[in-house]
């Protein structure tokens, strides 16, 4: 274990990473907790206010994530201030993306619908981060040999091919797919060639005098949400507390 450990994070210089994901994920852990408390009114825990201004956690959060990311900058890569940088990152990263669909919509969303984006984008974060950890590169750049890395050519064609599998996929509406593929080889390749999902800028643009495709692209899309839409909001429930029910409808103007 002791040789695995060393082998694997202390001579690559992953320390820090695995510092930063722990402290991501604990802070991200505590914040849900003490948000759904503040919710159920349970607890000493209260809003943080001045005067008619809501604090949201994202305001401490970018400060920690400032110093974190300079003080890492400035240090050295096995320094101990590289790894506490690694912690006040991690901290910062967790707070702001636990608040990701009040930046992303400019609105307190965190327990409406559009704030399960949040919880979202934290374990896809996460999830990357572990790739990362656990051996993968981004674009792939791991997969190649020694000779391969001083080949220039090979070592930029797999780069590009990587790249270009990600970007399509993107372009296609398969984000998750798209980020994962940046980081494990080829992973891209599966949203780059299946059918773009309605309303991606790939539809938009090659769909729009084919008529079968956008159907097929619909039915697809159809299907995939009935089938994972379920699944997925009880998993984001569990980790983040389910919304609020939405509130009734405005009425209509005549």
């Amino acid at each position: 274990m002791d040789g695995w450990w060393y082998r694997n994070i202390v001579e690559p210089g992953k320390l820090p990473l695995l510092l930063a994901l722990v402290a991501f994920v604990g802070c991200f852990v505590v914040t849900r907790t003490i948000t759904r408390l503040i919710r159920a009114g349970r607890g000493p825990f209260r809003n943080i206010t001045t005067g008619d201004v809501h604090i949201h956690h994202v305001v401490p959060g970018i400060f920690l994530m400032l110093v974190g990311g300079f003080w890492a900058v400035a240090a050295g890569r096995h320094s101990l201030g590289s790894m506490c940088a690694a912690v006040l990152f991690g901290l910062g990263a967790g707070l702001v993306l636990d608040e990701f669909a009040l930046i992303l919509h400019l609105d307190d969303v965190y327990w409406s619908e559009q704030g399960r984006k949040s919880v979202e984008v934290v374990v896809l974060t996460a999830a990357l981060v572990v790739l990362v950890l656990t051996g993968f590169s981004p674009l792939g750049v791991n997969e190649l040999t020694a000779d391969e890395r001083h080949d220039r050519v090979a070592f930029a064609l797999n780069i590009t091919l990587n790249c270009g599998f990600a970007l399509i996929a993107l372009a296609k509406g398969k984000l998750r797919l798209a980020l994962i593929g940046m980081v494990v080889p080829f992973v891209a390749l599966v949203g780059a060639v299946r059918l773009a999902r309605p309303g991606s800028a790939w539809a938009r643009r090659f769909y729009r005098r084919r008529p079968r495709a956008r159907a097929r692209a619909g039915l697809r899309a159809f299907r995939h949400d009935r089938r994972w839409s379920g699944p997925r909001r009880r998993l984001q429930d569990l980790i983040g507390g389910k919304p609020d029910p939405a509130g009734p409808l405005p009425p209509r103007r005549r």
